[in-house]
């Protein structure tokens, strides 16, 4: 069963066919203006970048032209001021260790000689100790004779001392 489209179909899509093409080149066409007028407006952008960033570019690079020889110039006395500090660093570095070394022997020198006086102090004491012991020695020998002689002197004799002494001093022979 085959069924006949009527021609009154044909003609209802040829219509819609024509009216959607017909609004896609009104669509393109308005594109195409837009497209137009935004072209317009970034040629008379550029035209004004051109006009403010050419001068500007001039400027800078006139700038960079005249800055350049005195940043060569401040590059190059850093250089000369940096090996002079280096060299200037070295000197006083020797210095300063030629100074500490003298220090040093100075030091030494000053311990050396506090030693020796200490030494000398702490003999001189021994020898003042040793001669002033002998003679209090001796001396409180001999007071301790005394004391030792004047307390049998003060003693009372025993009547059998008495005469034991007694013998003593006549025959010469004690027991």
């Amino acid at each position: 069963m085959q069924t006949q489209i009527s021609p009154i179909f044909y003609i209802i899509f040829t219509a819609v066919t024509a009216l959607g093409v017909l609004l896609q080149a009104f669509v393109l066409l308005a594109m195409y203006f837009a497209v137009r007028e935004a072209v317009k407006r970034f040629h008379s952008t550029a035209d004004e970048l051109k006009q403010h960033a050419v001068p500007a570019a001039a400027t800078a690079r006139a700038l960079l032209d005249d800055v350049s020889p005195k940043l060569k110039i401040a590059a190059t006395n850093l250089v000369e001021a940096s090996h002079s500090i280096r060299h200037q660093a070295a000197h006083v570095s020797t210095s300063i260790d030629d100074l500490v070394d003298r220090a040093n022997v100075q030091i030494n020198r000053v311990d050396e000689m506090t030693t020796a006086v200490l030494t000398s102090v702490s003999h001189a004491g021994d020898v003042l100790q040793h001669t002033a012991s002998i003679p209090i020695r001796q001396i409180s020998g001999v007071v301790t004779g005394i004391k030792a002689g004047l307390s049998v002197l003060r003693r009372k004799k025993t009547p059998a001392e008495a005469a034991a002494a007694e013998d003593v001093v006549n025959t010469g022979i004690s027991d």
